[in-house]
């Protein structure tokens, strides 16, 4: 009988884990699930997966964990810019500390394959139309920072240690399961949830700033290949973001319903990713479009 690949995915009960863990399921994998639900909910964890309550901070329960592992998925996060922004301390211990401590608890499981959802985060304003991995950083919040040291980090353990990883830079990513509770709730699961409750959709600044937003399978996708590629795993940085440019005014127009223009915060000003990188080294390619990924979400919205 043959061995099943055994995967770690860490923040595995959050929107985007959740998602992946599934997908990993479904690809004969043994899932082991750790998350400390701070943000994440025990109902998302797919039935069939291994759960373990645990903050990836705490390296020795973690190893336990991680033995007899293939790969490991590092998603466990602090994922809010404006919340850095306002907890920079707090945030860096969570996301440059929770980092560390995945890449060597992978290094002492001898786990093969390390990757680390990043963000596009690290790009900030940048002159260029279009954002390719070999821009250099211009960092605009203390998150796009610790998201920026997890890469440098996967890098060096590549290196130095030979644990093969690779870093996606997830641009704007929406779909079924995005956290639409609290002020930092992303926006297209905000605007969706306004509009479920009858209330105006809150449009930041004059809404003309430009984002790149890329559905939760197409992201889940990205990860199964960066995970079983062999055209990776020296701590590669890769885009995974649809290449269109849409703006705040557009989604709100998609979802429909009254407008209201509250102040804007410090956020860049556009955001497209150029993601031939990821359709040379992954033959990965989006495949859900923004206007149908949103007519998904409209029959079925999740009020969490």
């Amino acid at each position: 009988m043959q061995q099943r690949n055994i995967a770690v995915v860490t923040g595995g009960a959050g929107f985007i884990g959740s998602h992946l863990s599934k997908a990993l399921l479904g690809r004969g994998y043994e899932v082991r699930v750790v998350d400390d639900l701070s943000s994440g909910k025990r109902e998302r964890v797919p039935k069939g997966a291994s759960f373990h309550n645990l903050d990836v901070r705490d390296r020795a329960k973690l190893l336990d964990i991680s033995r007899g592992a293939s790969a490991m998925f590092h998603l466990a996060a602090n994922a809010s810019v404006q919340y850095s922004l306002e907890h920079p301390e707090e945030t860096n211990d969570i996301n440059v500390h929770g980092t560390l401590a995945a890449l060597q608890t992978a290094r002492e499981a001898g786990v093969t394959r390390f990757v680390f959802s990043g963000s596009s985060a690290i790009y900030g304003d940048q002159e260029a139309d279009r954002l390719n991995e070999n821009l250099p950083p211009r960092l605009k919040s203390p998150y796009g920072l610790q998201k920026y040291v997890g890469e440098l980090y996967c890098r060096l353990y590549a290196e130095a240690y030979g644990l093969g990883s690779v870093s996606l830079r997830y641009f704007n990513v929406y779909g079924e399961g995005a956290r639409t509770s609290g002020p930092y709730a992303p926006l297209i699961a905000l605007f969706l949830k306004q509009q479920a409750e009858g209330r105006p959709l809150t449009v930041t600044g004059d809404g003309k700033q430009t984002r790149d937003f890329i559905h939760v399978r197409d992201v889940v996708a990205a990860n199964l290949l960066a995970a079983e590629s062999s055209m990776v795993g020296h701590g590669e940085a890769i885009n995974i973001g649809s290449g269109a440019a849409t703006s705040v005014n557009e989604i709100a127009a998609l979802i429909g319903g009254k407008v209201e223009h509250v102040p804007a915060r410090l956020e860049p000003r556009r955001s497209l990713a150029d993601p031939s990188l990821a359709r040379k080294l992954l033959a990965w390619q989006p495949t859900i479009s923004l206007r149908d990924g949103i007519e998904e979400l409209k029959r079925g919205v999740d009020l969490n």
